[in-house]
């Protein structure tokens, strides 16, 4: 179910924002809808104490979060490009452990967020 979502999301990509939001309403969204009352229905089924049911649990609790990029065509379907953008700065942090300070923090993560943003509008910093 979640990969019949996905396929349809990913034929929507490249329209603007308005008409993907409109197309959500008419074929996202029943799918979306399936999938929830499908959870609803199994999560009793599930024992709760294994990966499964965590992952229903998550899914059952977080249903109106989920859901917000059928309401807007500005938010994606996941978080990828966000996880994309910020792996760098998990990875490099063990570096940064001489940074001792708070201004010294503070300095460090304003000059992060320069260089991101500057490659973010295809600069090169």
């Amino acid at each position: 179910m979640i990969q019949a979502i996905c396929r349809k999301e990913k034929q929507l990509k490249e329209l603007s924002a308005k008409e993907r939001q409109n197309r959500h309403q008419l074929s996202v969204r029943p799918l979306v809808a399936a999938y929830f009352t499908w959870v609803g229905e199994n999560l009793p089924k599930v024992p709760q104490k294994n990966k499964t049911g965590e992952r229903f649990n998550y899914s059952f609790n977080q249903e109106k979060c989920l859901k917000v990029f059928l309401d807007d065509g500005e938010v994606p379907i996941d978080n990828t490009a966000a996880e994309r953008s910020i792996r760098g700065f998990c990875i490099g942090k063990k570096n940064w452990v001489m940074i001792a300070t708070a201004a010294g923090t503070k300095s460090s993560a304003i000059i992060y967020s320069i260089a991101k943003t500057a490659k973010a509008n295809n600069l090169k910093p």
